[in-house]
């Protein structure tokens, strides 16, 4: 369900959306750009959630393991780091 919001801006601000954005996509950007921010909490409960799921950490912990061996199997080889 969405919601109408009235915002107060700088003129020169508003023209600059219009310009840049373009009419009709003003709404869509500046949710896209306040989403993360607002809807953060809801993120950080999954990611409990997440880690409390022990087969799931065991696998992305053994994934991890076998990363980090490949890259440092291959700085020993001179191929990642550095020219």
């Amino acid at each position: 369900m969405q919601k109408k919001l009235t915002i107060t801006m700088d003129k020169d601000v508003y023209q600059g959306l219009h310009r840049v954005i373009g009419r009709g996509k003003i709404s869509s950007f500046i949710e896209e750009l306040v989403r993360p921010h607002v809807l953060r909490p809801h993120l950080e409960a999954a990611y409990a959630r997440m880690a409390k799921d022990r087969r799931r950490e065991k696998e992305a912990r053994a994934w991890a393991e076998i990363i980090f061996k490949d890259t440092a199997h291959e700085a020993e080889r001179g191929l990642v780091g550095g020219v």
